[in-house]
């Protein structure tokens, strides 16, 4: 309970540092906040830009704009869209649910593949284990955009199986998820293979073996736990970084998303968006690291009692 309330408190160090960092950040850019919301081919009277400034406090003293900022975060106040007006958190929460949707079922896909990889070639050698390393070695080294276009070339254009793109149903997920589960599964599938060769390799397989367990249920009851540690991590990294936006996925496929804003902000110097965004993953990526040392706890006791 105590490393609990450690790593929650480490969390919220890290939160306060990332929400710090993105308000230098702002400080340092160049763009006039007030030319980004009229455009940049406005004019702008000098009433006007005082009435904007008051409006969104930059007026204020600098140590007073980082007090209010912070103020307002504490409250889940991730501040207004320069461009669209409205507040950011309703920006993020319209747009989190489908890149949700498309990060469980990419890492889903890519993780029952890479499980299915280890299960089937660790410990051993021949045809099929160089025939997945080599397929996992083209995931690894091929880009996202590449498998997405390559995907798209041969099942959308070519044989008309998907659609090209947008968000109208269930068919318009299979090629996105495939993109983002293929571009995932090389690393992960390497990593929990390799951890299964060693335990393959350790005394108590081969305890197991002289008592009578097939080969099948050495790997499944036991390997495979030793293997899902790096692999919970792995996973829950790449599920961290997909929430925080898949902005290359999202632009080939025109699906809506986080990445999607994320992009449009940068390009629109949409500040207080994408200030949002960064801290919105930051926070996604603390809580999944929280719940990822939970989960150890679960799947292997040695690591509870180590921390006892």
């Amino acid at each position: 309970m105590r490393e609990i309330l450690v790593r929650i408190l480490a969390g919220v160090a890290v939160l306060w540092a990332a929400a710090s960092l993105a308000f230098v950040v702002l400080q340092l850019l160049p763009s006039d906040p007030v030319q980004v919301i009229y455009g940049a081919d406005s004019t702008v009277t000098p009433e006007m830009r005082d009435r904007i400034r008051a409006e969104y406090g930059l007026d204020l003293p600098v140590h007073q704009q980082y007090a209010n900022f912070i103020s307002r975060l504490v409250q889940g106040d991730l501040g207004e869209s320069y461009q669209q007006r409205r507040s950011v958190v309703s920006i993020i929460t319209s747009e989190l649910g489908s890149t949700i949707t498309m990060a469980v079922l990419a890492v889903g896909f890519a993780v029952t593949l890479a499980v299915l990889s280890a299960l089937l070639t660790a410990g051993r050698r021949g045809f099929w284990r160089w025939l997945i390393s080599g397929i996992e070695l083209v995931a690894i080294a091929t880009p996202a955009f590449w498998i997405g276009i390559l995907l798209l070339t041969f099942f959308s254009f070519r044989w008309a199986i998907f659609p090209v793109m947008g968000d109208s149903s269930w068919r318009s997920l299979v090629l996105p998820v495939a993109t983002l589960g293929l571009s995932l599964f090389g690393t992960l599938s390497q990593v929990m293979r390799q951890e299964m060769d060693m335990a393959l390799e350790q005394p108590f397989a081969l305890t197991a073996r002289t008592r009578g367990l097939s080969e099948w249920a050495l790997r499944w009851r036991h390997a495979l736990r030793h293997a899902l540690i790096p692999g919970l991590t792995i996973s829950a990294e790449m599920f961290g970084a997909l929430l925080g936006g898949a902005i290359i996925t999202e632009t080939v496929f025109g699906r809506p998303g986080l990445g999607r804003i994320t992009l449009q902000a940068v390009r629109n110097q949409d500040i207080p968006v994408v200030i949002g965004v960064v801290l919105f993953a930051a926070l996604v990526f603390v809580t999944i690291n929280i719940l990822v040392d939970l989960l150890y706890r679960l799947i292997d006791p040695r690591v509870q009692r180590a921390g006892a």
